[in-house]
């Protein structure tokens, strides 16, 4: 796809978002690491988005995690950036540090390097958690976007995570691990 249909793509889906958010009175957050607030981006490029986003968390070191989203050492060291829980601790930490009524989290492996065996360039693990769920509920996801470069995967990311953020998305819980196509 390229680069002007993935905006195209992006624009649509976020308006979508921001508009059945509006409807539903509802708040949005991201916290973001190898997307690089792809997410934040794509929502306040719509103009009057205020309204619905309420903020952003880029925080692509494990210091960031730890000091915007309050995601702890022993997690990190324990489970690394990239896992479930790491995922699971930051849309924690944004829920808790926002007024959002829904938060999305993505951490990954973009590429081209940094991958290994058990978590390969192209491995994106989402979150995603709702102001007053129990947080055993929250949506997990672990996604390979796979056959893209850099570019593609963090696309993919960031319109998945868009999609998460749909109101229609609220009954999803812990679920398997995925393959999807990142170009």
């Amino acid at each position: 796809m390229s680069e002007p249909d993935r905006n195209d793509a992006r624009d649509a889906l976020a308006e979508t978002v921001l508009a059945a958010n509006r409807a539903a009175g509802r708040k949005l957050a991201a916290a973001e690491s190898c997307t690089g607030g792809m997410v934040c981006v794509a929502l306040t490029d719509i103009p009057g988005s205020s309204d619905v986003f309420s903020g952003g968390f880029i925080t692509y070191s494990a210091n960031a995690k730890q000091s915007q989203l309050d995601v702890s050492s022993e997690i990190l060291e324990t489970f690394g950036e990239v896992s479930l829980a790491t995922a699971w601790a930051m849309v924690t930490g944004a829920l808790a540090n926002s007024d959002a009524d829904v938060a999305v989290a993505i951490t990954g492996i973009a590429g081209p390097g940094g991958g290994s065996e058990k978590k390969p360039v192209g491995l994106v693990v989402f979150a995603r958690g709702l102001r007053g769920q129990d947080p055993d509920e929250y949506f997990t996801q672990r996604v390979q976007f796979e056959g893209g470069d850099r570019a593609a995967i963090r696309h993919a990311a960031a319109m998945f995570a868009l999609d998460l953020l749909l109101p229609e998305r609220d009954a999803m819980g812990p679920s398997e691990d995925i393959a999807l196509p990142a170009g």
